[in-house]
């Protein structure tokens, strides 16, 4: 397998895809609240929540490890529900150069698709694809849209 790489998943939600969207693109730290057991912290280091630019901290928990990374919002697309985030310190950047991950949701008739895309460059062959961030992006999409459904 090579060094750059590309994971997709797609996830149904039943909750309103705005609220959806508008939680990680301009809300992300309301998350800490929905989902902590995932989410510890989301701290706005720059710019504006909902803006390109803005650099932004997030604490998680992954494969039962307390994590921290810093991304920029790469990209926002209010009409096309879409949010881009690149990691640029932490963790991530040890294991690769480089780091994408984007939310974007579709409609299909009635239903409403999350789409997370993670783009990836490993640092060496050793390291392994990021699966459990593709897993993770599942999991927390999965957590936020029970959220709102029972909200």
């Amino acid at each position: 397998m090579g060094l750059k790489g590309k994971l997709i998943s797609e996830i149904e939600i039943k909750g309103c895809k705005d609220l959806f969207h508008e939680i990680f693109c301009e809300k992300p730290h309301h998350l800490p609240n929905i989902v902590p057991q995932t989410i510890q912290a989301v701290d706005l280091h720059e710019g504006d929540w909902g803006t390109v630019g803005s650099v932004v901290n997030w604490n998680y928990t992954i494969e039962g490890q307390e994590k921290v990374v810093k991304v920029v919002v790469d990209d926002i697309n209010k009409e096309k529900r879409l949010v881009t985030f690149k990691a640029f310190e932490g963790h991530l950047i040890e294991e690769y150069k480089a780091f994408k991950a984007t939310l974007h949701i579709e409609n299909e008739g009635d239903n409403n698709l999350v789409i997370w895309t993670i783009e990836y460059e490993k640092q060496n062959e050793e390291i392994q694809e990021p699966f459990s961030y593709l897993q993770l992006a599942t999991n927390l999409t999965k957590d936020v849209d029970t959220h709102h459904v029972n909200q």
